[in-house]
């Protein structure tokens, strides 16, 4: 075959005559590790931001699992004596009210996924410590009245898909689905449960979801480099007789079953779908990302569907990592339930506008002393700027005596500019008689806020049922 004859064949027959003759061999390459923890992301004081703080600190695992000392591979789960009064009284108030709480108290990450810890790390790890203490906590919720899930039967997890992202402090969604079916088998049980109105709800996998991991995203800053992002199934569900292009639950009418929470719970893990799924029940999802313990509550308890349509059960998701025991948190939770001043007259009340600076806002005396005692009043603040995040108020006793409260809701959640909360009744100051209130204005040079604060009498059916002088031991 001559160079004019082999310029008329195919290519594929051209290929195939010189196969004989060549050898192209492809590409070599190296692999090696991405990723490796340098020396800061094991010195606590090089996590200097509050967000870095968050996963102080890191420790390298199998397969480019990362894990957090203080968090994932804590030991310990309680709280104080003040805290498991307050849970108490949350309780007992909520029940008051006929409301029954579940609580799903997130089992941590060292628990489930002990299996990714390097050997030395698991060698150090106290496992059986921390599922002992764990499953303690659990019974103390229980003792108190809570609907509580054992989720402890997930620990050491030997499942395809893992439960926790390896970069990321979040549930997969095969572990929001894993965790929502213990749920939904001690919702069951419950006697609210039976009279809810029921519907058939289907989960499936919609697509895949990338993760940019909050563990890999904090090495990265400490030590440089990057993580691959993580892809995972992602999953919806939807009423099995809903009609094809039926919004997610538009047909749900008035829930009854409401569910509060983290960010675990928000829509990209599916986590109130698949409790609708396994509940065969209405699901109203009042989750808030970024809200922490009680940012959800306080949104939930302040918002139009709470006061129109209070549910029957409350489903409140929340991790280890946050504490149980803020009294600021409590005397907010207990004045929200009560709907702060709404429909009481008012002992104290004022109208004004705040500027830069300490603003004396409300002065008891005007006509005569009143008995304002802190173990029976509670202050409700509203702001006409609906994005005030932030109070802070100083509250001067008649027997001089002062406290100085600052609450800072979470970013994410809607507050509508309203700040209520009880008096303070720690210690020796339920007795004490209200004198007076500040508030700090705007930052200098900003207008004034216009703003009113009425104290009212407490509801004590929406509250403790008594407050009792206590001191810590």
């Amino acid at each position: 075959m001559n160079a004019s004859q082999s310029m008329h064949l195919p290519l594929a027959l051209l290929l195939l005559a010189t196969a004989g003759t060549v050898q192209a061999e492809g590409p070599v390459y190296q692999a090696a590790p991405c990723c490796s923890l340098c020396p800061a992301a094991h010195d606590a004081s090089r996590y200097t931001t509050n967000y870095q703080k968050n996963f102080v600190t890191l420790v390298e695992a199998q397969g480019d699992w990362l894990f957090r000392t203080r968090e994932d591979l804590r030991t310990e789960f309680q709280t104080t004596s003040t805290g498991y009064r307050r849970l108490q009284q949350l309780h007992d108030a909520f029940q008051r009210k006929g409301i029954e709480l579940v609580l799903v108290y997130q089992p941590t990450r060292g628990l489930i996924n002990r299996n990714k810890l390097d050997p030395a790390e698991m060698a150090s790890f106290n496992y059986q410590r921390a599922l002992t203490n764990y499953r303690a906590m659990l019974g103390r919720f229980r003792e108190m009245g809570y609907n509580v899930p054992d989720l402890s039967v997930l620990a050491n997890e030997q499942e395809e898909h893992a439960f926790f992202f390896r970069g990321d402090q979040h549930w997969t969604p095969y572990g929001a689905q894993r965790t929502a079916k213990l749920v939904a088998e001690t919702v069951k049980q419950m006697p609210a449960y039976k009279g809810i109105p029921k519907r058939e709800f289907a989960s499936k996998v919609v697509g895949r979801m990338g993760k940019k991991g909050t563990l890999h995203n904090v090495a990265s800053q400490l030590c440089g480099g990057s993580y691959a992002i993580e892809y995972m199934d992602q999953f919806a569900t939807e009423p099995k007789d809903a009609s094809d292009g039926e919004a997610l639950f538009s047909e749900a009418g008035d829930p009854q079953i409401y569910l509060i929470g983290t960010s675990q719970s928000a829509q990209n893990y599916n986590f109130g779908g698949f409790l609708s799924e396994y509940l065969s029940a209405d699901i109203y999802n009042a989750a808030v990302p970024g809200g922490g313990f009680e940012g959800a509550l306080l949104q939930l308890l302040g918002s139009k569907e709470f006061r129109e349509n209070p549910p029957k059960i409350i489903i409140w998701e929340f991790s280890p990592l946050y504490r149980l025991d803020q009294e600021s948190t409590y005397r907010q939770l207990f004045a929200m339930l009560d709907n702060g001043c709404v429909g009481k007259p008012a002992v104290l009340s004022a109208k004004t506008k705040l500027r830069p600076g300490t603003n004396e806002v409300l002065v008891n005396g005007g006509g005569g002393l009143k008995n304002v005692r802190n173990a029976q009043y509670q202050v409700d603040v509203r702001y006409a700027d609906p994005t005030v995040k932030t109070m802070q108020a100083t509250l001067w006793h008649l027997n001089g005596r002062r406290e100085t409260l600052k609450l800072d809701k979470p970013k994410t959640i809607d507050t509508d500019g309203r700040f209520a909360f009880e008096l303070r009744t720690d210690s020796d100051w339920a007795d004490m008689i209200l004198l007076s209130l500040e508030l700090q204005g705007p930052p200098a040079g900003s207008p004034p806020q216009d703003v009113e604060v009425k104290v009212c009498q407490r509801n004590r059916n929406a509250g403790p049922a008594q407050h009792t002088a206590q001191t810590e031991p």
